[in-house]
């Protein structure tokens, strides 16, 4: 008799990630391989700075949520960065389709934070394209942590298109990993950046204006 396993996105390690999907891992030291960065402006920085003083007030005197993080540090980035404006458009919190795995009799549940897609973009009747999906830990958390459920997510996408851009944050630090499909999946691991320096952080503003613009 075979046992279907039900199994959360969350719960999965990153080598059964690896094991399920086929991913393989890489890294590259910059971002400009792939992106074309732009200067900022001066009201830019100033926001920048204003989102990293409300971060610090926060982060100072005990951790910060999940849903703090989103509201303090990511929605406001991404606003400043054009994710609020057509053609992008936001889901949060939306279930993934069930991933079965046949060989190994799992189907895979999840539930994403945030959703970035292009409607000009169809892939599929009531699919767009995935511009970013983006996966937030609460800030006593690496941001690595939520690398597994971001390549889960993204993996039933890669059906449709040949590359995603993901990113995990815990409010401080921001992983950007581009994920590319394929017989043999992988993604990059970018550099890792920082909200609380401020060349990277400038850094982070232009990287995530560039993915909004693909």
């Amino acid at each position: 008799m075979t046992t279907t396993i039900n199994a959360n996105a969350k719960n999965l390690t990153l080598a059964e990630v690896h094991r399920l999907f086929g991913f393989q891992k890489q890294y590259t030291n910059s971002f400009t391989s792939l992106l074309s960065l732009e200067d900022i402006t001066e009201h830019e920085q100033q926001e920048i700075i204003q989102i990293r003083d409300d971060f610090d007030d926060y982060i100072s005197t005990d951790r910060v949520s999940e849903g703090l993080v989103k509201a303090l540090t990511t929605f406001p980035l991404m606003r400043l960065a054009g994710f609020y404006r057509r053609p992008i458009k936001i889901s949060l919190e939306q279930d993934i389709a069930e991933i079965s795995i046949e060989d190994e009799d799992t189907i895979i549940k999840g539930r994403f934070d945030i959703l970035a897609v292009n409607r000009i973009k169809p892939i599929r009747s009531n699919t767009y394209f995935w511009v970013l999906v983006i996966e937030s830990k609460n800030s006593g958390i690496n941001a690595l942590m939520g690398l597994s459920q971001l390549l889960t997510y993204a993996y039933q996408s890669l059906k449709y298109q040949d590359t995603i851009w993901g990113l995990t944050t815990n409010g401080m630090h921001y992983q950007f990993v581009n994920i590319q499909g394929g017989n043999n999946p992988t993604y990059q691991l970018m550099p890792l950046l920082n909200l609380m320096e401020p060349d990277s952080s400038i850094l982070l503003l232009q990287v995530l204006k560039a993915i909004c613009k693909l």
